[in-house]
Order: C-alpha cells, then sequence, then structure tokens
C-alpha cells in the first residue's frame, strides 16, 4: 500500500451517531481498516466530544487526529450544514505526526511552540513536508501564526490551513487534537514524504476602486481610510455597483442587514502584493460605529483597494485552485483537503454546491474541507500567507 485516502460527509441525532456514519463512510475506499491519520471538521450543533468518540468507534484509538469546529463541512459527495465531514489517510509513504497548542491569544510563539514539541521521527526526518494549521478563528493572529509555524518547522515547509468557525456566530471555535477540544488554541499536523505535497490559493475577486490609505487603525480595526471613516468610503466605492446589481441603495441598508452582510463579503478589500491581491474582509460591529473590523491586524500605511467577487468568478476560482495544484506535480494524487472561506458561502449561496462540485470535478478523488474564518498558504520564500475568501488545496500523493 502506498497512500490512500477516503472522505465521509454525515448527519446524526447525536454527536456519536454523525461521527460514525462519516468515518464508516470513509473506510470504504480504504483497502483494508488500517487508519492512520483523520481530519475531521465538525458542525457546531454536535458535542465535539461524542463526535470524535464516535469516530474512534470506526477507526480505533491509534489514529491521529485533527479536526475543528465549522461554518459547513463538505466532501467530493458535496457540501451541507449541520454534518460532519471526515478525511481519513492509511498509508506507507506518509509519515505524519501531530500536536496542540493552547494559549494563542497569550503567545502565538509559545502556543507554536508546545504543539511541535514532539515533532520528531520520520515525519520531520522526510525530505518532502508539508504542514496543516487549524487554529481558533477567532484570535486575530492569522498572519503571525502563520508565519511562526514556519518559522518553527523551517522554511522549506509549506504550510496551510484554516481558521476555525462557528457558523458566523462568531461566539466561540474550537479545535481537536485526538480527545482533546479546545478554544484559544492551534492544532498542527507535519506530514513527510518522498514525494512532495502540494498547495495552492486562489480567489474570484478583481479591483474596483482606486488605493485608499488605512491613515487611523488600531490593531485589527481600521478606522479612516484617507482621512475619512472607513465604512463611509467603503459606501462611494460600492454604492453603483450595488445599485446596478442589487437594485438598492447602500445607504438605505440597516447595519445588521442580512444584505449588507453579503455585500461586505462581495466587495472585500484587497492588498496589492504585485502579482496577486491578498484578501481582507471587513464586517461592522454596531459599537464601533464606522469603523471596520478585520480578522488580522491591518496597519497604518496598509494600500488597500475595494475588489468585487461574483459567483461566476467565485465558481471558476475554486476550479481553478485545484487546477493550479495538479499542475504542480506529476505524481498519482490520493486526495486532497480543501479549506474554503465562509464568505465564499455568502457570496455564492444557493451555488456553493456548484463551486464545491467544480473541485471534485476537477481532482477526481477523495476530499475533505471545511468553510473557514481565515485560510493558510504559505510557500518557500513567501512572507505572508493567510488569506480571507480563498480557496486553499492541499494535494497529497499517493
Amino acid at each position: 500500500m502506498q497512500t490512500a485516502m477516503g472522505s465521509g460527509l454525515a448527519a446524526g441525532s447525536t454527536g456519536h451517531a454523525a461521527g460514525e456514519a462519516a468515518a464508516a463512510e470513509a473506510t470504504t475506499t480504504l483497502s483494508d481498516d488500517r487508519v492512520d491519520f483523520c481530519q475531521v471538521f465538525c458542525s457546531i450543533e454536535y458535542d465535539y466530544e461524542a463526535v470524535i468518540e464516535g469516530i474512534r468507534s470506526v477507526i480505533g484509538p491509534e489514529a491521529s487526529l485533527i479536526g475543528c469546529s465549522t461554518a459547513q463541512a463538505f466532501t467530493d459527495a458535496g457540501i451541507d450544514e449541520g454534518v460532519v465531514a471526515v478525511g481519513l489517510l492509511a498509508s506507507d509513504t506518509l509519515a505524519i505526526t501531530t500536536g496542540m497548542g493552547t494559549g494563542l491569544g497569550d503567545s502565538v510563539a509559545g502556543a507554536v511552540r508546545e504543539a511541535v514539541a514532539d515533532f520528531e521521527g520520520d515525519a520531520a526526518e522526510k525530505p518532502y513536508r508539508a504542514a496543516i494549521n487549524l487554529h481558533d478563528g477567532l484570535a486575530g493572529v492569522g498572519e503571525e501564526l502563520v508565519l511562526e509555524t514556519q518559522q518553527k518547522l523551517g522554511p522549506e515547509v509549506t504550510v496551510v490551513g484554516g481558521s476555525a468557525a462557528d457558523d458566523h456566530r462568531l461566539e466561540a471555535t474550537h479545535v481537536f487534537h485526538d480527545g482533546r477540544v479546545a478554544e484559544d488554541a492551534v492544532v498542527l499536523a507535519l506530514i513527510g514524504g518522498d514525494r512532495r505535497p502540494v498547495a495552492a490559493v486562489d480567489h474570484g475577486h478583481e479591483p474596483l476602486s482606486e488605493p485608499v490609505e488605512v491613515t487611523r487603525a488600531e490593531g485589527s480595526v481600521v478606522y479612516e481610510l484617507d482621512g475619512r471613516p472607513a465604512f463611509a468610503v467603503w459606501k462611494d466605492a460600492v454604492r453603483g455597483s450595488v445599485r446596478e446589481a442589487f437594485d438598492v441603495e447602500i445607504d438605505d441598508l440597516a447595519l445588521d442587514s442580512q444584505l449588507l452582510g453579503r455585500l461586505m463579503c462581495e466587495f472585500e478589500f484587497g492588498i496589492d502584493q504585485g502579482d496577486r491581491y491578498k484578501m481582507r474582509w471587513p464586517w461592522l460591529e454596531p459599537a464601533s460605529g464606522d469603523a471596520l473590523h478585520f480578522a488580522v491586524d491591518v496597519p497604518e500605511g496598509t494600500v488597500l483597494r475595494v475588489m468585487h467577487g461574483t459567483r461566476e468568478n467565485q465558481i471558476e476560482s475554486a476550479r481553478r485552485t485545484v487546477r493550479s495544484a495538479l499542475a504542480k506535480t506529476d505524481d498519482p494524487i490520493a486526495g486532497a483537503f480543501v479549506y474554503d472561506c465562509a464568505c465564499r458561502a455568502t457570496v455564492l449561496g444557493e451555488e456553493l454546491p456548484t463551486a464545491i462540485d467544480a473541485m471534485a470535478t476537477e481532482l477526481g478523488a477523495p476530499m475533505a474541507g471545511f468553510q473557514t474564518y481565515g485560510e493558510m498558504c504559505l510557500g518557500l520564500g513567501q512572507l505572508s500567507g493567510f488569506h480571507n475568501t480563498t480557496t486553499v488545496c492541499l494535494l497529497l500523493p499517493e
């Protein structure tokens, strides 16, 4: 046996039942009962410990397990709310080691140090390595965390992953390691092999506005752009497009309206990086007036452009992500893990299954993933690797 992957997607009357059903489905494509690694994405509707127990009842106690809470989860079979998605690996060619670090809000470096403390042996010694990073999606430290992860593991290690979600409630997100569930934490899996795991990232947004500069900000809260209230600048940039596409006036929308929430996903900000734009999702919190909130720090002096991403472009970018990853390797593929932004789900609406199907069709192999609060994709020589409103795909060679 080289490397085989299975995927499963299931709901249940209890967390145990949902986990058991998803794991049982995932094992049907494996040649025997052996499972070496499990990644699980779980709806907040379930008791997480019960879900893990249900999965363990199928895969046994020996397999390494990581996972997190989600907005929605998916496999190559489709996507749904209130489900558990499982991706299982059995391999004689890949070595995988895992760990958890806590206290993420107090010290990113300390949390990563704790997670990688036992990363020795086969996975660390393989010539090609990639790391999966799942973390508290409300910690607001994504950019620092992805850089710290690569620094601890080595510059040649590609880092991918996603921010845990809680179905857009923005209350609490959790990560899992073996039988342990925690907030304010990060879980890591180091995957080593004799063939290179490859990753790709893409988004479906294009520039809409002229560049604007962040002139007043504190951490992840931006108060002014070009010396004007940030929300007012955003509204001016999108007003005509919103009127044309939705037949509404942006100024007439209540701050807590669902449509405004969708528009702030469809018309996000982008940071020009020369060959591409890195997306940054804004949202409003009534207590802070016209300030825009982001998932990571946006320092003063940052130059942004308001971007636009249609449903058609979001579907095509999902397809393009998988194509780009496949183009980087000639090796046969066992399967893929995918980290896809929850903002894309907001934009796509009823077309979200179309985007998932497009990825599955391009891949032609088992796939498991979830809708995130932020995505990671950092390769060799890159200085920034935290994204919003993107799709990240990690391909695992046979």
